[in-house]
């Protein structure tokens, strides 16, 4: 079985580590409503959804 042949220091295991992060969503404008959401998905605020440069509502959202 493969085993470690020396320990890792504290810092160079710090250094590992350090490049775990979170990005942020990437945001853009909905044309319709102009609120922000995630590309490719449909718009929570009014429930729109770009098929083929053509707004298209998929889904009622009440007020």
């Amino acid at each position: 079985m493969a085993n470690p042949k020396r320990k890792w220091s504290k810092s160079r295991t710090g250094k590992r580590r350090s490049q775990w992060k979170l990005s942020a969503p990437n945001l853009v404008k909905c044309p319709q409503c102009h609120a922000l959401k995630i590309p490719h998905r449909v718009c929570k605020e009014c429930g729109y959804y770009i098929v083929k440069d053509k707004a298209v509502q998929v889904i009622k959202v009440e007020d």
